[in-house]
């Protein structure tokens, strides 16, 4: 580059460097996409060609559709703020007057065809992904699950419920308590019964399908269910497991005896990741 643009302009030499460095960065985001996206559609073409694969550890698909779901949508957001980065660039080298030459040199129009494909591209992953979403969701008919049944500004309530139907237009569970609660007024027993939005929902692991479960290490904080209840709490792993198959050794939160947290063994399919902002 020579010394007329670096110095001619004001300054605007540093800022074509951070343009085309921003450039490089965005196309690094449009690589890894395309990345995450090839895996989603490597598990969906699975799930196509071999059905029973799902019945086998439908959890261990669901999981690792839902972590590259996630990653996407970091890939996303982080596109959406370098183009923005880019279209404030811009406009600061069109303010200042670089020469039509610079204008030239930094393909505009390139910029921002690249950017229109990139904007395209992540609409139609996320009606994609949104899709899904929603089938994996209606597959977890008559399953068990982890549901926050209850949240307000000071605690959230888990349970382990069953599955009744999930309704595609709403975006809502039906869910059963299936633990009769009591009746304070009649002291008869009920069941009851909860509609709740896909957010408030956690599969657990498949108890024949240890492999397939996350690993969680010793310090983790996870959301178990309590022994010989159906309420999830938080809790911390408090040692390394040697086989995947083997119950967590858990220590629950304000569960304290004799002035320490007893630890508890808990199976593995009735420990899920601690869901973010959990308020106990």
């Amino acid at each position: 580059m020579s010394s007329s643009v670096g110095g001619g302009a004001g300054g605007s030499g540093a800022d074509i460097a951070s343009l085309l460095e921003k450039a490089k960065e965005l196309d690094q985001l449009k690589k890894e996409q395309d990345e995450v996206i090839g895996e989603i559609n490597k598990i969906h073409k699975k799930i196509l060609t071999s059905p029973e694969i799902v019945d086998k550890s439908v959890d261990a698909i669901l999981l690792k559709l839902r972590g590259l779901y996630a990653h996407a949508k970091e890939l996303s957001e982080s596109e959406i703020s370098v183009s923005n980065a880019l279209v404030g660039l811009l406009d600061g080298l069109l303010q200042s007057g670089a020469s039509t030459a610079q204008r030239k040199k930094i393909e505009v129009g390139e910029l921002k065809k690249k950017r229109i494909k990139s904007d395209a591209d992540t609409a139609r992953f996320s009606a994609a992904s949104m899709r899904n979403q929603l089938d994996q969701a209606a597959n977890l008919k008559g399953e068990q699950v982890a549901a926050r049944v209850k949240s307000d500004d000071e605690k959230d309530e888990w349970f382990v419920v069953k599955v009744i139907q999930f309704d595609k237009e709403t975006k809502e569970y039906e869910v059963l308590d299936e633990e009769p609660g009591d009746d304070e007024e009649s002291t008869q027993k009920y069941e009851r019964k909860y509609k709740l939005p896909m957010s408030c929902i956690i599969p657990f692991p498949k108890k024949g399908d240890p492999s397939s479960a996350p690993d969680f290490g010793q310090g983790r904080q996870v959301l178990a269910v309590y022994p010989g209840t159906t309420a999830l709490y938080r809790a911390t792993v408090a040692s390394h497991r040697k086989r995947k198959s083997d119950d967590y050794m858990l220590e629950f939160d304000d569960d304290e005896e004799d002035g320490s947290l007893p630890q508890r063994a808990v199976p593995f399919y009735r420990v899920v990741a601690l869901p973010e902002g959990h308020r106990q």
